[in-house]
């Protein structure tokens, strides 16, 4: 039979570091270190005061807008078999103003801990879900705050496995919050891109609805004590010397009306001959003195406050202060480099997910069909090469096309699509049309025997051209 072990027992034996009791060291010690607990601090339920913050303190804004917008700053790059699809799929993007529309979902989220973009498309009840993508329906997207929405909870969640698994089926919006056709209407999980702030452990995650956390609410303590340094830094510039003037007989003087009304006198002529002459006039009993004071100290507690919150939001002062790095041979390129690569895995974990559905949703509501399986998409880098560096690449990725074309391992047609690929990335071959494309095509296919009938003409099937839904098949 087991033996019984108390938890006493258990701690005895597992506990580690010096305790000494005469000098109160160590855990479970009486001194003042061991009183101290942390306690709860729910800001993200509190939307007046994170609205407050966000509106009245700039650094509570930057903490809410630099890493949505880095997310979605240079957008993605679109791979395809046909390039004639990357321009349609842009064309949208730009179109419906999709980044600026992730942009404002990815801020709200992160200030209020929860956000949604409802997938609007054109003539579709919002209560189904969105199965079949009719032609030429996507219309962009809407967003919504978490306290504009009111989530299904209890039985109604998703119960098909997946990412969605234990989510809200359905969303609603607040009554009285909006005044449009969707409103008192419930909307379909799978036409929302749902975005959550800070990551919550499961019991909090339940007091916040299902929702995360601000990200302002673990630095909340230090933007006040932030701002509050900054307010009495500027009320000490404002009172950078005290003048101290005694009076002989001040209190018999302020009792006594016309005592009081020549004393008035004055330091209105004191404070007038101050003005214009820069004298101090008095009685000679009178005693006029000047206290100074420095500003040394001042200039590092307000570094370590923005220093702190730096560190809480997890990005670089050259990219929140906007200063310069100082230090011997300091530039900031590694602290850039260790943010942007904390942008990308951003990008990865939240945003990745809602454009994977978004350009799937886009592709079919242009084409009619399902992209095929190389229709990929990266994010673009965030890091900007210098002059002297892309010239380096861009020399390295024209020799490299230009060489596979001499080789014959790709057509003039193929080598042309390439170069034009480069010319957002190099700034180089944008002149490169879709014309001299074509007809570096009919050359190539010119050049080449006839293929057999239901062939192209390198020996696979025949693939119809890419073409829009809502376009006329004879334009």
């Amino acid at each position: 039979m087991a033996k019984n072990t108390s938890f006493k027992q258990l701690g005895k034996a597992v506990t580690d570091g010096i305790v000494n009791r005469l000098l109160r060291v160590g855990r479970g010690s009486r001194n003042t270190f061991n009183a101290n607990r942390y306690a709860f601090n729910f800001t993200t339920l509190d939307r007046e005061q994170l609205e407050a913050m966000y509106q009245g303190s700039w650094i509570s804004a930057l903490a809410v807008d630099l890493m949505a917008e880095d997310m979605t700053r240079e957008g993605i790059d679109i791979m395809d078999d046909n390039p004639d699809v990357i321009d349609v799929i842009n064309e949208d993007l730009e179109r419906y103003q999709i980044w600026n529309k992730l942009c404002e979902a990815i801020k709200w989220s992160r200030l209020y801990g929860g956000a949604v973009a409802i997938i609007m498309m054109d003539g579709d009840d919002m209560s189904t879900p969105l199965v079949r993508i009719r032609p030429d329906s996507f219309r962009g997207l809407m967003v919504f705050d978490r306290w504009q929405v009111i989530p299904s909870l209890g039985s109604e969640v998703v119960q098909k496995l997946g990412p969605d698994f234990g989510k809200p089926m359905y969303y609603e919006l607040v009554p009285g919050y909006i005044d449009l056709e969707l409103a008192n209407k419930r909307i379909h999980h799978s036409r929302v891109l749902r975005f959550e702030g800070r990551q919550m452990p499961y019991h909090l995650r339940e007091m916040y609805q299902g929702w995360g956390g601000s990200v302002l609410e673990p630095i909340a303590d230090r933007i006040e004590a932030f701002d509050l340094a900054t307010q009495g830094a500027a009320q000490l510039v404002s009172k950078a010397y005290l003048r101290y003037y005694k009076v002989e007989n001040l209190r018999s003087t302020l009792v006594n009306e016309d005592a009081r009304r020549g004393f008035e006198a004055q330091m209105d002529a004191m404070r007038e001959f101050q003005s214009f002459e820069g004298l101090t006039i008095g009685d000679k009993n009178d005693e006029f003195q000047v206290f100074s004071y420095s500003f040394s100290g001042l200039p590092e507690i307000l570094l370590q406050f923005g220093q702190q919150i730096s560190g809480g939001i997890s990005v670089p002062l050259v990219r929140l202060f906007g200063q310069s790095p100082t230090g011997f041979n300091s530039t900031g390129e590694s602290d850039l480099r260790t943010y942007y690569d904390g942008v990308r895995r951003a990008q990865d974990v939240n945003l990745r997910p809602a454009m994977m559905k978004l350009l799937d949703i886009i592709y079919q509501s242009a084409f009619s069909k399902r992209p095929g399986p190389n229709f990929k998409f990266e994010f673009k880098s965030l890091w900007q090469i210098s002059s002297e560096q892309k010239a380096v690449i861009s020399q390295a990725q024209t020799n490299a096309i230009l060489q596979a074309l001499q080789s014959g391992a790709i057509s003039t047609s193929v080598a042309l699509k390439e170069l034009k690929k480069l010319s957002e990335s190099i700034g180089l071959f944008a002149s490169i049309s879709d014309e001299d494309i074509e007809a570096a095509e009919e050359m190539d296919n010119g050049m080449m025997p006839p293929a057999p009938e239901g062939f192209d003409n390198n020996g696979g099937e025949q693939i119809e051209g890419v073409q829009r839904a809502d376009e006329d098949e004879s334009a």
